[in-house]
């Protein structure tokens, strides 16, 4: 095992050594300061991302899912990410799934020493039956957590693609994945505190994972989320919008359009711009992949 005093992650900022002496105003300039250092440190990893979002579009495209695994901040940080695509992007709940070590009960309370066991990773691999045709992707800050790396390996032993988002480049090597992402945003402003920049750079990089990947397969057209399930009133009035710009009409119509699709927004776009019923419009939907640009271009298309 890694010495982990050697992560960066784990050593001590020489620029906040004296954080407790400063000013409120300091403080707060200091941490967004070194907040300051996470988009860069993201971007830089950019060609990896990317490879990583091929092989989500890769696995989705034939049917497969995303799993993200983690513990504490990581694993909080992949539950969130996934719990947000299916309002978002319309997606059925299986489809992205967040796994965090301890369970449900981790999410608003520490569970002490479940990140220590590999063997629970591994089964829980086993038991959500991941295969050949999905994607795992494996969270750990410090790149060592024995839960989360247990789980990758099971993972790959299985057949799925692997990706691994650490922010410790003395770990990077001990990884076994497909794409290692690591964003070097240096030592943080508290002494191992990830839930700070560490934190920071995870939750940019699922949020371009999923988002990109949703773009990719045709959950977003232009940059309108055209698959949103509207299951409150802000999406409900953001469908009703999305209704309104696409097919140029007001609030009212929009509505109905909206009540007769079954408050479907892409499958309402498509009813009105090619003078069709629902049930041909998710036919043509369905003949185009999803793709609501492409259903909208086949021949015929008003």
């Amino acid at each position: 095992m890694l010495d982990r005093s050697k992560l960066a992650t784990e050593k001590r900022s020489r620029r906040s050594r004296s954080i407790d002496r400063l000013t409120t105003l300091g403080i707060v300039d200091l941490i967004q300061a070194e907040d300051r250092r996470v988009a860069p440190a993201v971007a830089r990893e950019r060609r990896r991302i990317a490879r990583a979002v091929e092989m989500i579009v890769e696995a989705f495209r034939a049917g497969g899912r995303l799993f993200y695994v983690g513990a504490g901040t990581s694993g909080r940080l992949g539950v969130l990410d996934a719990a947000e695509c299916p309002p978002t992007f319309g997606t059925r709940p299986g489809m992205v799934q967040g796994i965090i070590a301890g369970g449900r009960r981790a999410l608003v309370r520490a569970v002490e020493g479940a990140e220590d066991r590999p063997q629970d990773g591994a089964r829980v691999i086993d038991k959500r039956r991941v295969s050949k045709r999905d994607v795992v992707v494996g969270i750990a800050a410090c790149g060592v957590t024995p839960f989360v790396r247990a789980a990758v390996r099971r993972a790959r032993r299985r057949g799925a693609r692997t990706v691994f988002v650490t922010c410790a480049p003395e770990a990077k090597g001990l990884l076994d994945a497909d794409v290692v992402i690591n964003p070097r945003v240096g030592a943080e402003v508290i002494t191992g505190s990830t839930r700070m920049k560490s934190g920071t750079a995870t939750k940019l990089v699922l949020n371009t994972l999923t988002t990109a990947a949703m773009i990719r397969i045709g959950k977003v057209f232009g940059n309108l989320m055209v698959d949103l399930v509207a299951t409150n009133e802000k999406l409900r009035d953001r469908a009703e919008r999305i209704v309104m710009e696409m097919a140029g009409l007001g609030r009212a119509r929009a509505r109905r359009l909206l009540a007769r699709a079954g408050g479907e927004a892409k499958t309402a776009i498509v009813m009105h711009k090619r003078h069709v019923a629902a049930a041909e419009a998710r036919r043509l939907l369905a003949a185009s992949g999803g793709m609501l640009r492409r259903a909208l271009e086949m021949k015929g298309a008003r």
